[in-house]
Parts: C-alpha cells; sequence; structure tokens
C-alpha cells in the first residue's frame, strides 16, 4: 500500500526574508534539493528561471494589497 500526502508549504510571515536582498519574503519557490525566498521584485525579476526548475511555487504577493 503506497500512501501520498500534498506538501503545503506554512504560510510566509515577516520572519521569512529574500535571499537575494533580505526584504520580506512574498515567494517560495521549492525546489528538488531545498527552497528560495524571494522579495515580489526578485521574483519576477528571476521567474523564468525558476518556473524551469521549481516543483512547487508559493506566490503570497497578493499579501502587498491586502495589508494596507
Amino acid at each position: 500500500m503506497t500512501t501520498t500526502t500534498s506538501f503545503e508549504p506554512a504560510e510566509l510571515t515577516a520572519a521569512d526574508r529574500c535571499d537575494r536582498c533580505g526584504a520580506r519574503a512574498y515567494v517560495r519557490v521549492m525546489l528538488p534539493v531545498g527552497e528560495l525566498l524571494f522579495c515580489a521584485h526578485h521574483a519576477r525579476e528571476h521567474a523564468d528561471s525558476y518556473r524551469e526548475i521549481a516543483t512547487h511555487i508559493q506566490d503570497e504577493t497578493a499579501k502587498l494589497y491586502s495589508e494596507n
């Protein structure tokens, strides 16, 4: 018998920081060997590259508009 579970990463918080610049992360890119966190700016800048290799992309950029 095989059991598969769907992994859903935890919601990003203010403690999660962009791996490029240290700003608040709004995008988590799951890779076969780890993860990368990006602010909205760097997520847009590098999207073409990580979309090719990501196993899951958690995009919470909508928070930028709902937190005001």
